[in-house]
């Protein structure tokens, strides 16, 4: 652990400061958008661009990569995403914050893409698995401090746009002052939806269900909590709250998963996540009622953090479950299949969570969730039925983040082994 920190502490540190700013990011402008008196759905379709950009990057910044190198792209789109949440303050208005979201998440997957890649070059096959979980730690800890910078300064206020490009600007430093060498970039080539169906139906089913459900997750979370009156410091509570939860509850819910039939666990944590948000719902109608029967928030944080703890490793154990099906010099390619599924169904996330609420109030936000996280489990359901569970002993959990791109899936230490870092002394004999 001390030698993997030692590293990569400058690509952590780097990251850290990049989490920060996308997570106070993603609460600030969902916030400002209800100030605003933006419409649900002008914000949900304003919120979904960060998704179409996020899509849009994968299947092109690899090759981008290729051409110009690591360090430059890594400068270029952590810069342009410091400028863009700048240009948020001074273009107010749904349709150019949806074109500024579409760039930050070309950005956000360009900055993910090339650290994983770091990552994966300064990894060998014994440490794999502890550079993914400082990895994702990182990335859910620092996402979820930034969140409570939304008490930093009013919403409205410029100040906290330009706190966030600091963030992100201050990433730059660590990173570009390393002396280590960049990595040799692979371009990984995914599954197609075809041979990705017939390999795992529920992998690619639920992958693309679940991209709908977590997209709106995150994106509109600080829009409900607006919408129903709570304050700022309450938002920022609820914001990380959901955030830190989904990341303790990896480990104990993967370990599970491994022990039993993978199906069965996502059956159980899907539905238990979709009767959580219902117990949400009735939370937040108590919280409002009228003399002594209304009730504070305290109940309202216990199902959220219940909630998140059943939902958010849902993706990784999708991962597990597709790589019981398929050989280990497949799981990488199977990977970039099941993040491609997720970014299509991530794209439409916001905005169809968005009509929800427009037509049935804030509580729409939970009555979406449900609805999908319902469907994923009815199918896995109808899949248990129909096929017998396979036994792949190269096919073992691995907490990982929804936002870590094919390049990182390398890291997943059940993968195919990459080759050990190699030693070459210089010849010490005198001619």
């Amino acid at each position: 652990m001390h030698k993997i920190l030692k590293n990569s502490w400058a690509l952590f540190l780097g990251m850290g400061f990049i989490m920060l700013a996308h997570g106070y990011q993603g609460s600030l402008l969902g916030v400002r958008a209800v100030q605003e008196e933006f419409s649900l759905i002008a914000t949900g379709f304003m919120m979904s661009g960060y998704y179409v950009g996020y899509f849009i990057g994968a299947k092109t910044i690899p090759s981008f990569i290729l051409r110009v190198g690591h360090i430059r792209v890594f400068a270029a789109f952590a810069s342009i995403a410091s400028i863009v949440i700048l240009m948020h303050s001074i273009f107010i208005h749904p349709f150019t914050w949806f074109i500024l979201r579409v760039v930050t998440g070309i950005s956000m997957v360009s900055i993910y893409t090339i650290a994983e890649s770091w990552l994966n070059d300064r990894s060998s096959n014994k440490n794999r698995g502890s550079v993914l979980s400082i990895y994702m730690i990182v990335l859910y800890g620092s996402m979820a401090v930034g969140m409570f910078f939304l008490n930093f300064s009013k919403p409205e206020n410029f100040q906290p746009f330009i706190l966030v490009s600091l963030f992100m600007s201050l990433a730059l430093i660590p990173i570009l002052l390393t002396k280590r060498k960049a990595p040799t970039f692979k371009k990984i080539t995914g599954m197609s939806l075809r041979e990705l169906y017939i390999t795992s139906p529920l992998g690619m089913v639920g992958s693309v269900f679940y991209g709908t459900v977590q997209s709106a997750l995150f994106s509109l979370l600080a829009v409900y909590a607006a919408s129903m009156n709570f304050t700022i410091f309450e938002i920022s509570v609820v914001t990380f709250l959901l955030a830190i939860s989904g990341a303790v509850a990896q480990f104990p819910i993967g370990k599970l998963s491994d022990k039993f039939d993978r199906r069965l666990v996502i059956t159980y944590s899907t539905f238990g996540a979709a009767f959580f948000a219902l117990c949400a719902i009735f939370a937040s109608g108590q919280m409002y009622l009228p003399g002594n029967l209304g009730t504070d928030k305290t109940w309202f944080y216990i199902y959220l953090i219940l909630f998140s703890f059943c939902s958010l490793p849902m993706f990784a154990i999708i991962f597990a479950h597709t790589n019981d099906f398929i050989p280990k010099e497949k799981f990488v390619a199977a990977g970039a299949g099941l993040q491609f599924s997720f970014g299509l169904g991530a794209i439409s996330g916001p905005f169809l969570c968005s009509v929800f609420m427009n037509l049935i109030g804030p509580n729409g936000y939970f009555i979406f969730i449900i609805i999908f996280h319902s469907l994923i489990g009815i199918f896995a359901i109808h899949r248990m039925k129909i096929r017998n569970t396979e036994s792949n002993p190269d096919s073992q959990f691995a907490a990982m983040p929804q936002s870590i791109t094919p390049t990182g899936m390398e890291l997943n230490p059940s993968t195919e082994p990459i080759e050990e870092p190699k030693i070459i002394e210089k010849n010490k004999d005198i001619i």
